[in-house]
Parts: C-alpha cells; sequence; structure tokens
C-alpha cells in the first residue's frame, strides 16, 4: 500500500524496504503526502465524440507529469496503486460489465515491457471488482508523443478488436487524454464491435473547462 512498508530479501534475509516518492525521492509514500498537495484533483471533463462520459483523476501539469512519465518511460511502477485509487475516487456510482483499455503498440510494449494503460486498468478492475477483458488491439499508426494537438487530432490511432466484443457498458482506461483522439479511435471501435457505452477514465488529463451536462451513471 502507498505509504506503507514492503518486504524484501538479501542473502541476509528478509528486510524492510519504505516505500519512496518517485517525484521528491523521500521515503512515506508513492507518492508522498507533499506532492499529493500539489496535484490538481479534475473529476468528469468533456468527453470526445464517442464516450458517454470522460473521468480524469487530476490535471496533467508541472506536478503530476513526472509521475505519469515515471511509469510509462522508466518503468516505475510504484505510484501505480495511488494512481488507481485516484481514478476509482473520481467515478460515479455503479459498475460497468467490463473493464478495458487503450493500449501501446506492440513495439511500445516491448519497449517498455508493459503496457502501462493494461497495468491501470488491471488494478482499477481489481477495486472495482469488474473483470479485465482486452477488447482492442493497436494498429501500426505513428506515435502521438511530442506531437501537438492538430496533429493529434488529424493522425488518429487505429485500433481494431481483439477478438468478439461483449459488454453493453464498458470502462475505458489510459493513463493520460490530451486532445481525446485516441479514446474518440478506441470507443470507436469498441461501437463498431457492439459495445453499447463506453465511459472513458485517465489518470491525468490536460485540463479543459468543466461541461455543464448532468451527472451520469454506467447505464442510461
Amino acid at each position: 500500500m502507498p505509504g506503507g512498508i514492503v518486504t524484501g530479501h538479501s542473502h541476509h534475509g528478509s528486510v524492510l524496504l519504505a516505500d519512496r516518492c518517485p517525484l521528491c525521492h523521500r521515503p512515506g509514500g508513492a507518492p508522498c503526502a507533499e506532492c499529493r498537495e500539489l496535484f490538481s484533483p479534475l473529476g468528469r471533463l468533456p468527453p470526445p465524440p464517442g464516450l458517454a462520459a470522460l473521468f480524469a483523476a487530476v490535471a496533467y501539469d508541472d506536478a503530476s507529469r513526472p509521475l505519469v512519465t515515471a511509469l510509462k518511460y522508466r518503468r516505475q511502477r510504484a505510484a501505480t496503486s495511488w494512481m488507481a485509487d485516484a481514478m476509482v475516487a473520481v467515478l460515479p456510482p455503479g459498475r460497468p460489465d467490463l473493464v478495458t483499455w487503450a493500449p501501446t503498440s506492440a513495439a511500445r510494449r516491448r519497449e517498455r515491457g508493459f503496457d502501462q494503460a493494461e497495468l491501470l486498468a488491471r488494478a482499477v478492475s481489481r477495486r472495482m471488482g469488474v473483470p479485465p477483458r482486452r477488447l482492442l488491439r493497436r494498429g501500426r499508426g505513428e506515435s502521438q508523443t511530442g506531437r501537438g494537438a492538430h496533429e493529434r487530432r488529424t493522425q488518429i490511432t487505429p485500433f481494431r478488436p481483439a477478438g468478439r466484443c461483449v459488454g453493453a457498458s464498458v470502462l475505458l482506461v489510459d493513463d493520460v487524454v490530451t486532445t481525446g483522439s485516441t479514446l474518440e479511435a478506441a470507443a470507436a471501435a469498441l461501437g463498431g464491435c457492439g459495445v453499447a457505452r463506453v465511459v472513458g477514465l485517465v489518470a491525468a488529463a490536460t485540463p479543459a473547462p468543466r461541461g455543464s451536462a448532468q451527472p451520469v451513471a454506467f447505464r442510461p
């Protein structure tokens, strides 16, 4: 658990190792309480086309960006537990039928050794008591990293079903949303294979004006 003590091993036997914050590197949580105070909580955001709703735990800004990049590029998974807790906390009441994710490319997965969106989705699914299911595969679209908003919108990453799509209501997880083009493409692929309702959930989002829509649940 974040802020707790984990057990490690050495040739002398078991040792106790304190969690360290991936941001300030001090012991006492991943992230620690002091760094968490710097985050800007979000909640519900205007969804991209194809999504019934979109929720984000925190704003993707100077405070949270190092936390996300530590997971994505430096394989520092210590904060996954806190991120999943924060993501679930902003969701409305009720549960979807399944939790899935917007997968990274096969090349990126081989390079990093894991898919950060899948890692978060499985952690979220455990907390919600909802089964995780790989519903999508990612094509060979160019990486969105470092691209501007216009390029992201015009070069939507292709997704295709990974098999038979099941579930009327699906929670679609990703690590970050900026323009929403990736989630839009993933939702379109899910809708094309029979998913009736897609709700997006991300760890961090580029802040956008809040919508005035009424509260939603996972089912109409």
